[in-house]
């Protein structure tokens, strides 16, 4: 299993990949020079993706604004909490906002919106 880091910097990281993807998928469109109208269909899959990149920057930002920025007990940076539990961005400790959580063992599934079971 591979380890729990903080969901905006995923999410940033999954925008970031997008935009290498667009570009390479518009670098194979090169070598179809000669059929242009497959050169094409690459170059536009390849502007969806870095636009999608876009939108998903774009959304996180705004995602980022409504966080809740607080202090991590473990390192004492700031960092900003999406939901009920999530990691800290520069020493991935487990934060919550939820005093039921404090004491439990960090399960991103307290994040789901279905009623939890005690």
């Amino acid at each position: 299993m591979k380890p729990y880091k903080n969901k905006i910097n995923r999410i940033r990281s999954f925008a970031l990949a997008l935009i290498f993807i667009g570009v390479v998928i518009m670098y194979v469109g090169i070598f179809f020079r000669s059929n242009e109208i497959v050169m094409l269909i690459f170059m536009f899959l390849g502007m969806l993706a870095i636009i999608g990149s876009t939108v998903v920057y774009a959304w996180i930002g705004t995602l980022s604004t409504r966080a809740v920025r607080v202090q991590c007990p473990n390192c004492g940076k700031h960092t900003k909490v999406l939901g009920r539990v999530d990691m800290c961005g520069h020493c991935r400790e487990p934060l919550t906002l939820d005093p039921n959580l404090e004491g439990k063992e960090f399960d991103i599934a307290y994040n789901k919106k279905v009623k939890q079971e005690k």
